[in-house]
């Protein structure tokens, strides 16, 4: 693992530096495997970010799109990862509707559509149960208190090992999740983080040691490039 931290004066900078890097994984992807698999985070940070990218002129068909999690609500629903990147961005531009993966949240339980999903992955990906594809570039963000994903502190989808998807449970709301192991499979991972509230669990993050159950982004240490970037309330401070 590589790890890169830049700290961007402005949540636009960020965003503009969140581009760059985002356009040179694509055409990098494509240039060498033919195709660019990119997980989407949710949550306000990066919707500027897809809106920008709603003005690029990319090889659409070449472009895969996964989501790294995804609230357990219709994708009508304003909650919804799947609903907010469409609106922002994939709605926008002329992307094959076959290249879009969502995932499910229609069956009566959520571990039912973790476990579809999980099946549908491996048969995509042609990987074998227990083994974990490379994405080419995973977007996360951070919350306030070091969820990363729908990976929450001290829940039990922090110990999946052996799955692509499972469910993450913020108080009484399921959601689904890229696992750990699927994450740090990565070709590249980028995590945008901004406001002064994600400071505190930042310093922890990035300390030498550390509770990974109580931050767990801590736990993510992908195969390939590690690459944050904060807005200057972030990172302000903070001994990187």
């Amino acid at each position: 693992m590589s790890r890169t931290v830049e700290v961007l004066p402005t949540k636009v900078e960020l965003i503009d530096r969140a581009l760059e890097i985002v356009l040179a994984q694509v055409h990098s992807a494509i240039a060498q495997r033919g195709v660019c698999r990119l997980a989407l985070a949710g949550g306000n940070t990066p919707k500027p970010l897809y809106q920008q990218l709603a003005t690029q002129d990319l090889p659409w068909d070449q472009l895969q799109i996964f989501w790294g999690d995804e609230r357990y609500v219709p994708p009508a629903d304003p909650e919804s990862n799947e609903g907010m990147a469409r609106q922002a961005w994939l709605d926008q531009v002329p992307i094959p509707a076959a290249n879009i993966y969502p995932m499910p949240t229609d069956a009566v339980e959520p571990a039912d559509a973790a476990q579809a999903y999980d099946r549908h992955l491996q048969t995509h990906f042609g990987v074998q149960p227990g083994k974990f594809p490379a994405l080419d570039l995973i977007l996360l963000g951070l919350g306030p208190d070091g969820h990363t994903a729908s990976l929450f502190p001290h829940t039990t989808a922090l110990t999946v090992q052996d799955r692509l998807i499972t469910v993450g449970q913020k108080d009484e709301q399921p959601r689904l999740t890229f696992t750990i192991p699927l994450i740090n499979q990565a070709r590249c991972v980028l995590f945008m983080v901004t406001g002064a509230n994600k400071r505190p669990a930042l310093s922890e993050i990035f300390a030498p040691e550390g509770d990974a159950d109580e931050y767990p982004a801590r736990r993510i240490v992908p195969t390939g490039q590690l690459i944050w970037l904060l807005d200057a309330a972030a990172g302000e401070g903070l001994n990187l």
